[in-house]
């Protein structure tokens, strides 16, 4: 037996003596130390035994080391500093009641600030190196609990220390209480099923802490789950025990499979302390919620850490300074004295709780400035979003409210601003805000990122627009340029170029504009003499000094020859230059810009307006000049057109005065998106085109037509009659002319139907030439034209036999029935019932055929047709006589009158474009009599597979009352009188008119059954 040197077994027989005497005592003594091993302290053995390894070091004012090691299901935790003493081991078998109650420890300049403790002192205290003050203490151990998280993995905790050893034992106490022989302990002790207050009765115990270290605690751990619940504490073990215990500089962690030290917290931590004591005015204000011992403790303290390192994260709890349950938002540690619950895990509403808001608000807002000052970016470390709870939000509208005071953000210039005092333009990027720093006071940069940090701040917001508005002044022309250098990247979102849309732009001529938008950016291409001649019609053009890619961003113009062309104000000095003071100094501008690439000026109609002089001197519009001796010349009335003077090809080239609507041929002008009722200015000169409009529109209405584009060859009244075999010849040899010509257009109606309509040029040739007699040259009888239809037309002249075939067709000669436009169809309809004219069966069978596929139809139908006889002779008859026959049988009916014949949708076009009857229209085709059933050669039936099994014979057959050989019933049944009718009807009743030889073959000569079964075989 060891002496009992910490008196614990005085200790055990006061506190039996209590539970004996009042057996209730034992019971609030079982249920207060099983609610904080089950509740509050469950899960905070490592962090409360390291709090009272740094208060035992501080009390004996040493650097703080700690060691924890698990091994065997068994955990020590050895620590340096003071040892324990009887007031220790008094503590620690009473619950809240610190032995630390008067010890005072004052941290340096500060007032005293009392540490606290826990139960036996084996925990927190001041850190400090070599003697020196490390920062601020965070007082802990306040409430004389913490002890009792042990009791979370185990029953049999013990305390070695350099004076002694006291043990706690569930087992011994349970056995201590049994040996008092107190009923109403006893009874007590059954109805806790053997649960007892482990550590109100202390015991000696033997042995000596790890070489080295003053204090052990030791840990046979009561279970596996206890051993699980260990190791996961040990390993969430890290620098916010340091950062919170400031008395402790070293923390090791050994288990079977790992060995951490942790150590140098400051090198991993931003750090920032602050501490102070309450007067008596602020303890009466602000503890008088608190409990006694707390109000004996005036004193509180702040600590902020921001990790060094990507590897370092803050916990996000509040510490207080241990961990809480109480969330944290901000990428920082927060470790103060904040007053907590009965819980332990959650802070204590009130006014001290308020006051350390406050402090904590001003110590983060002085932390960002240091590091701010330091040249770090801080933004990120501004609260934003929404708060994690109701402690976080507290302290976040604290630090908001101070940080718009606090010197934080880095200036353009480089200086350190108030968020109040700066200011953000939108949009605006580094390059744009180092030339912007000069002249707006405050100015700082923005990443997309610090959006809301920098609301949150209140920093003053300055529209893109705004700034842009207020520049201008008397800078020069190379500062613009760096300025519109530094747009590179901002001209690229569509937004900010709107809001850059003002800029003001220095010009050649000393103005200073706003706006790029139009403005021609000079190229070395372009000579000055031919900028000053469009001058005075308002040509504005960039200080060559300022130029800089990102103004074409802007909307200003590259000054290629093209671009200037296409200038609104070239454009007006180009129309209005036979007004101009020096005519020819405009057209030298123009043609000289055209001449660098002709191909430029394509589409540019306008620059036909341009005068220039004539052979004879005298200024003609571009237009109405040609080429001396060109094809234009030899064709184009020489009272409409005059030749263009020579020296102007020789300087500026036959394709410049081709591209500004000289004609050395005839001339395209070509249109795109065009909208009929609408037409654009291009085309509005050319003869007739509104009657073009209408005849080509859907319904003769031109209103929502439009046409995707449209060439149109110009100048086509500008041709004497006596020129078009010469004018047509030239349209089908010149590629862009004779697809202007024989290429129809497509319109599209408003009911989005496409349809393809002729050309302007080939309308306008179809109603508009005429030949020596006349007459048109539209509607002829093409030179390749089939005999039959030509003998109905009048014949185009010889010299339209050395055109292109398609240019023959475009101007309206007719080479089939296809071709024929609703007047030409009414010639041949009127030509065809001429009795005069002979027209063999043969001819009329092919005519009829085209005729019935036909869309165009004459205003008028005829009153005479052209029909066949059952003579197969033709005849001229009224339509009132004639039928249209779309079926073999019905040509046997001489009694509906003459035929017009045809079969399937071309019977019913025919029927359409004679207003004649169908047969079956005038007659009911009605069989007389039944018939007699006979059955189907089977050899017929081998070879053409289609027909009935069964037809009916008849002696004599009669349809409506008139002899025929044949005929199907409206069932398709065959009925015939004849082998050739049966053969004919058989073919037509199964679909197989191209079979009746065959058939009839079989009939008449079935001793050819094997010779026609052969030939079957290759059918």
């Amino acid at each position: 037996m060891t002496d009992d040197v910490f008196g614990t077994a005085a200790i055990r027989d006061r506190v039996l003596a209590g539970w004996t005497a009042a057996p209730i005592r034992f019971r609030e003594d079982a249920n207060a130390e099983e609610e904080l091993a089950l509740g509050g302290y469950v899960d905070r053995l490592v962090i409360e035994l390291a709090q009272n390894a740094a208060d035992a070091a501080a009390r004996a004012g040493v650097p703080g080391r700690v060691r924890y090691e698990f091994r065997h299901n068994i955990l020590v935790v050895a620590n340096t500093g003071a040892p324990l003493d009887r007031a220790g081991v008094e503590s620690l078998a009473t619950l809240r009641a610190s032995a630390k109650r008067d010890a005072v420890h004052p941290v340096g300049a500060e007032a005293g600030v009392e540490p606290g403790g826990d139960e036996a002192d084996v925990g927190v205290g001041v850190a400090a190196d070599g003697g020196g003050v490390r920062g601020s203490l965070l007082p802990v151990g306040r409430f004389g609990v913490g002890f009792s998280a042990v009791l979370a993995v185990s029953d049999e905790p013990v305390v070695l220390s350099r004076g002694g050893g006291v043990r706690f034992s569930k087992a011994d106490t349970a056995a201590a209480i049994a040996a008092v022989g107190s009923g109403g302990l006893d009874d007590e002790l059954r109805r806790r099923d053997g649960q007892v207050p482990v550590l109100r009765l202390p015991f000696e115990a033997e042995g000596e802490p790890p070489t080295g270290y003053d204090t052990a605690v030791i840990l046979p751990l009561r279970d596996e789950a206890a051993a699980a619940l260990v190791r996961r504490l040990l390993s969430e073990a890290d620098d916010a025990l340091l950062l919170a215990l400031p008395g402790l500089e070293r923390i090791e962690i050994e288990t079977d499979d790992t060995h951490r030290t942790l150590e140098d917290v400051e090198s991993r931590w931003w750090i920032h302390r602050s501490a102070g004591v309450l007067d008596a005015a602020e303890r009466e204000e602000l503890l008088a919620d608190r409990p006694t011992e707390e109000r004996a403790r005036p004193t509180w303290s702040v600590v902020w850490a921001l990790p060094r390192g990507a590897d370092q994260a803050a916990t996000a709890v509040v510490h207080a300074p241990t961990p809480t349950d109480e969330p944290l938002s901000l990428a920082a540690l927060l470790l103060a004295t904040f007053p907590l619950d009965s819980t332990r895990r959650h802070v204590a509403k009130g006014p001290l709780t308020d006051r350390l808001v406050r402090e904590a608000a001003s110590a983060y807002a002085e932390l960002l400035h240091r590091r701010a000052a330091d040249g770090e970016d801080v933004l990120h470390l501004v609260p934003t979003g929404l708060a994690a709870g109701a402690l976080d939000r507290m302290l976040r509208e604290e630090i908001l409210h101070r940080l718009p005071e606090a010197e934080l953000l880095h200036a353009v210039t480089g200086d350190l601003l108030r968020p109040k005092a700066a200011v953000v333009v939108e949009g605006a990027d580094d390059n744009f805000s180092t030339i912007l720093a000069p002249i707006v006071e405050g100015l700082i940069r923005e990443r997309r990122e610090d959006r809301k940090a920098l609301d949150a701040l209140k920093t003053r917001r300055i529209e893109l627009a705004e700034i842009v508005d207020q520049l201008g002044g008397e800078e020069s022309p190379t500062w613009w340029r760096a300025l519109y250098g530094s747009l590179t990247n901002l001209v690229t979102d569509a937004l900010l170029r709107e809001s850059l849309g003002t800029l003001p732009v220095p010009l050649a001529d000393g103005r200073l504009v706003r706006g790029a938008r139009g403005l021609l950016l000079p190229g070395p291409e372009i000579p000055v003499d031919i900028l000053a001649a469009f001058g005075t019609y308002g040509v504005r053009v960039v200080h060559p000094d300022a130029v800089d890619p990102a103004l074409e961003r802007l909307g200003a113009i590259s000054a290629s020859p093209r671009s200037l062309l296409e200038d609104g104000a070239v454009r007006t000095a180009v129309e209005h230059s036979a007004d101009a003071d020096d005519p020819d100094a405009i057209a030298h501008a123009v043609l000289s810009l055209v001449a660098a690439d002709p191909a430029q000026a394509g589409g540019l109609w306008w620059l036909s307006d341009l005068v220039l002089r004539d052979a004879d001197g005298d200024l003609v519009p571009a237009n109405a000049l040609v080429v001396t001796g060109s094809e234009a010349e030899t064709v184009l009335d020489a009272d409409e057109v005059a030749p263009v003077a020579g020296d102007l090809v020789e300087r500026y080239g036959l394709p410049a005065l081709e591209a500004v609507g000289v004609l050395s041929t005839l001339g395209v002008v070509t249109a795109s998106d065009v909208t009929l009722d609408q037409l654009p200015e291009a085309l509005q000169d050319l003869d007739a085109i509104d009657d073009w409009a209408y005849d080509v529109a859907p319904d003769g209405s031109r209103y929502g037509v439009t046409v995707g584009e449209l060439p149109a060859i110009r100048d086509l009244d500008w041709i004497t009659d006596g020129n078009w075999p010469k004018a047509l010849q030239i349209l089908g040899s010149t590629p862009e002319l004779r697809h202007a010509l024989v290429t129809q257009v497509r319109v599209v109606g408003p009911d989005d139907r496409a349809l393809g309509v002729p050309s302007y040029a080939a309308w306008w040739i179809r109603e508009h030439v005429l030949l020596e007699d006349g007459e048109p040259l539209a509607g002829r009888a093409d030179p390749d034209a089939e005999a039959v239809l030509a003998s109905f037309l009048d014949p185009a002249p010889e010299w339209t036999a050395e055109l292109d075939p398609e240019v023959r067709i475009a101007v309206g000669l007719v080479r089939e029935v296809g071709d024929l436009d609703a007047d030409g169809i009414g010639l041949v309809l009127d030509r065809l019932a001429d009795p005069e004219r002979e027209v063999d069966e043969a001819s009329m069978l092919r005519l009829w055929n085209r005729l019935g596929t036909l869309a165009l139809f004459p205003g008028d139908s005829p009153e005479q047709v052209r029909v066949l006889d059952l003579d197969g002779r033709t005849r001229v008859t009224g339509t009132d006589d004639a039928v249209v026959v779309d079926g073999p049988m019905w040509v046997q009916r001489a009694d509906l009158g003459g035929f017009v014949v045809g079969s399937g949708a071309a019977a019913d076009g025919l029927g359409d474009l004679f207003d004649v009857p169908l047969a079956q229209e005038v007659a009911e085709g009605k069989i007389d009599g039944a018939g007699a059933e006979a059955e189907v050669p089977g050899l017929v039936r081998e070879l053409v597979p289609e027909v009935p099994a069964m037809w009916w014979e008849h002696d004599e057959l009669t349809v409506d009352g008139v002899e025929v050989s044949w005929w199907v019933d409206t069932d398709g049944a065959p009925h015939a009188a004849t082998f050739d009718g049966l053969a004919k009807a058989l073919a037509w009743s199964a679909g197989r008119w191209d079979r009746r030889h065959v058939i009839r073959a079989v009939l008449n000569e079935p001793h050819r059954s094997v010779e026609l079964l052969l030939d079957a075989v290759y059918d």
